[in-house]
């Protein structure tokens, strides 16, 4: 008896005790220094407001704090301890399991889907461990298009690597549930082939020694069902959006590592770049639909936060693999795109609050949906604490000192809380700034690792710019969220288009048009403070400079040659660009060289109409189509738009009706031929769509 009270306990389980605990005292701390602040002759109603939203920015900040502390003192531990040598890698057993890599696409540029995975495919085949996995492209594309693009390519892929049983495409009939509907699908159709599934978006890169590296550890543990791998962004010009990679690549890696700290074996799932066990997947996260509907009902959209906390609650281990490399994804180019991606990505987190107090789900997993969900209220809040603090500025400058009270001589001087508020401020940027400095302290005692940054001078003085660039962007993403937010409140509902991938730069009117609010509301709102509170006004100027120079700020920083400028600078460098990885090299390779279209036709014409036309481009997509019967309504309306096509063109039709002369055997069968005999076919008909 007295040896199991005597055993020690594993270290890990302290994790999140001291971790949680470092958050709530640090929250405490602050809220402390704020109501001593404006605490005078009690708390007023407008007081306590501030002091909640502060209490609950607070404890978000402070989340986000502990958790770059934590991963800083885990990677400064490692580096002090040396690299120890590792066991030499075990060969996977190619004929016993097999690995399916998945990439679901959506009306994406067909050349870098296919260019993406040429160069992971390579990078397989130099490790020797190609034959234990399979790829395929599961394709929800509903551009006419595009879609008969994506069939051409992957046959030309089948043709050049001489292994069809490798490769595999599908398209959709119906893209039911987006993507969390096409793994769903994968996984009742072809799951029972494989035993794990690598999770890929269309800009996912991922080198062959990580994918091979991702299924030893999958190997090595029989109880975890996902292993997440951080993708580092790489690949864009933008000075914005060389910024934003800077800035994963030195400060991600410390996040990284704190987050694997406290969450441990109940980890998040970040949708792409992971490994998942496909038979616990498939038992376990079936989504259902949220009763309502949209916004906050319907399909679950941030369906990964949520298959992440089904495999938990099952049982199954979720882990974030902190300490692997070769994991890399592309970025939108431009403060307009980043912000018209997170509009894509606010209503499936703001649907998690529904989730959080859902039956069965681990206390960790709820504290994932709630962070999901403060990960664009926090916008909001941040907006309603600065108009909070701004009406209470107002309401203590009408206020009239009096000096005398009663028969005393001596003038009682009204008390003065300057030093507090300073100190209130000084704490608040040192918690939002202090993991910048950890992670230039990270560089400081390696110095491989600032090399690979440009060095340390380059690499601090990036941070600077970094750190100055953000103050002036936040405020404008505080308003773009703030909006996002208050439309979803609004019951509007937002679509699930494909987000803009390859470099371009913001015109005039564009950014006229994204930020020109942004300019009257600082106007506006600086005038008022400057006549009718001047002292707040000058508190109040980062906020205010930022959404006033939000026009020039985000056509400049959209601009690819002042990216290439900062580059050869040696500013915003990082180490996927210093020393480039074999994988990406590929890439760039296969991007230069990209496939030529298999039955490649020598008309002008649509690549939709040179589906019915060209007997090669006809017998390759037939092929691919599913069987459906067909109901004589059906058959009646597919007619209908046969006879419209010949008789009118294809400019009146739209991309549905493109689409569904594509997609019914018959009916395309029956086209092909009457096109096939006509004399003046539609193959003329100018390119549209």
């Amino acid at each position: 008896m007295t040896s199991l009270w005597l055993a020690p306990v594993p270290a890990r389980h302290f994790h999140r005790p001291i971790y949680f605990s470092l958050v709530i005292l640090t929250t405490l701390f602050t809220m402390s220094l704020l109501s001593v602040a404006i605490q005078d002759d009690g708390i007023s109603t407008l007081e306590l407001v501030l002091l909640i939203l502060y209490a609950i920015l607070m404890l978000w900040i402070s989340a986000s704090f502990w958790t770059a502390a934590i991963g800083f003192v885990r990677l400064m531990r490692q580096r002090l301890r040396g690299d120890r040598a590792a066991a030499p890698p075990r060969a996977l057993d190619a004929g016993a399991f097999k690995t399916a890599l998945v990439m679901p696409v959506y009306n994406e540029d067909p050349e870098r889907v296919f260019a993406g995975l040429r160069a992971m495919y390579a990078s397989l085949e130099e490790t020797g461990e190609q034959a234990g996995f399979e790829l395929f492209i599961l394709s929800d594309t509903r551009d006419p298009d595009i879609w008969i693009q994506e069939e051409m390519l992957w046959r030309r892929w089948i043709e050049d690597l001489g292994e069809p049983a490798r490769l595999f495409y599908r398209n959709r009939v119906e893209n039911t549930a987006r993507k969390s509907g096409n793994l769903a699908d994968f996984c009742r159709d072809w799951g029972g082939r494989y035993r794990y599934m690598i999770v890929l978006d269309a800009d996912s890169i991922m080198s062959g020694e990580t994918l091979v590296e991702m299924v030893r550890r999958m190997e090595a543990d029989s109880q975890l069902a996902l292993l997440q791998v951080p993708p580092v962004p790489v690949n864009r010009s933008s000075f914005f959006a060389r910024m934003l990679q800077f800035a994963g690549s030195l400060y991600g890696r410390m996040f990284a590592a704190g987050l694997s700290f406290w969450q441990q074996d109940t980890a998040n799932f970040w949708g792409h770049n992971a490994i998942l066990r496909v038979r616990p997947f498939a038992d376990h996260c079936g989504l259902p639909k949220l009763p309502g509907s949209e916004p906050f009902g319907g399909d679950i959209l941030s369906h990964d936060f949520v298959e992440a906390a089904l495999l938990a609650r099952a049982g199954w281990k979720v882990q974030l693999a902190h300490d692997l490399g070769g994991s890399y994804e592309e970025i939108p180019p431009t403060l307009i795109d980043y912000a018209k991606r997170d509009r894509r990505w606010c209503q499936g987190n703001l649907q998690h609050a529904r989730l959080i107090l859902a039956h069965r789900f681990k206390t960790l997993s709820r504290i994932h949906f709630a962070m999901g969900v403060m990960s664009y209220a926090a916008s909001p809040l941040w907006l309603l604490f600065l108009i909070a603090t701004g009406v209470e500025a107002y309401l203590k400058s009408l206020r009239v000192p009096v000096y005398f009270f009663g028969h005393n001589v001596v003038p009682i001087w009204p008390e003065s809380y300057v030093v507090e508020m300073t100190t209130v401020l000084w704490v608040t940027l040192i918690i939002l700034f202090l993991p910048k400095i950890l992670a230039l302290v990270l560089l400081a005692v390696d110095r491989d690792e600032a090399r690979r940054f440009g060095g340390l001078r380059g690499a601090s003085l990036s941070v600077l710019i970094e750190s100055l660039l953000s103050v002036l962007l936040a405020p404008v993403l505080m308003l773009f969220q703030s909006k996002f937010v208050a439309a979803i409140l609004l019951r509007t509902t937002v679509g699930w288009p494909s987000q803009q991938r390859g470099d371009h730069q913001t015109g005039f009117v564009e950014a006229v048009g994204a930020h020109g609010i942004h300019t009257l509301i600082a106007v506006v709102t600086g005038y008022a403070a400057y006549v009718y509170v001047p002292d707040f006004f000058w508190w109040f100027t980062p906020v205010l400079a930022g959404l006033a120079l939000s026009i020039p700020v985000s056509i400049l920083t959209s601009r690819t040659s002042l990216g290439v400028w900062a580059k050869g600078a040696g500013l915003f460098l990082t180490p996927a660009e210093t020393e480039e990885p074999r994988v990406l090299k590929q890439l760039e390779e296969k991007l230069a060289d990209p496939l030529p279209l298999a039955c490649a036709s020598t008309a002008a014409q649509p690549l939709w109409t040179a589906a019915m036309k060209e007997p090669c481009i006809y017998a390759l997509h037939d092929s691919l189509l599913h069987d459906e019967p067909q109901s004589r309504r059906r058959r009646h309306i597919l007619e209908g738009l046969i006879f419209q096509l010949q008789d009118e063109g294809a400019d009146l039709l739209s991309l549905r009706e493109k689409r569904a002369l594509l997609s019914h055997r018959e009916g395309l069968y029956l086209l092909h031929t009457r096109l096939w005999a006509a004399s003046d076919p539609v193959a003329q008909t100018p390119r549209t769509g």
